[in-house]
């Protein structure tokens, strides 16, 4: 089992930068790949971000290629998605998610555990 606990949403405006954190529990840390994922109103949840158990690897969504970034800190079991040049159509909530294995995906029915979610809004 992993525990996932989300953090760092808010409110902002167009243009700002917002980092959200992700504290997760239960597992080696350094052996499960990691994600985040959101659900803006009336839509299904998508991909944003992924990074590989060693942190090594990491793939993006084309909608926030080059104005996110995700990482890891595994000796403290978190990880980060850091967003810049927020835009009034990243307003959704944000999930974090974590897979049973260190390989990275895309995937949401590839992820096996997930947390509550934090809001996100970017007003214009």
């Amino acid at each position: 089992q992993v525990q996932l606990v989300e953090s760092g949403g808010g409110l902002v405006q167009a243009g700002d930068s917002l980092r959200l954190s992700c504290a997760a529990s239960g597992r080696t840390f350094s052996r499960i790949a990691m994600g985040w994922f959101r659900q803006a109103p009336g839509k299904e949840r998508e991909f944003v971000a992924t990074i590989s158990g060693s942190g090594g690897y990491t793939y993006y969504a084309d909608s926030v290629q080059g104005r996110f970034t995700i990482s890891r800190d595994n000796p403290k079991n978190t990880i980060n998605l850091q967003m810049s040049s927020l835009k009034p159509e990243d307003t959704a909530v944000y999930y974090c998610a974590a897979r049973g294995t260190m390989y990275s995906s895309a995937t949401e029915f590839e992820y096996d555990y997930w947390g509550q979610g934090t809001q996100v809004t970017v007003s214009s």
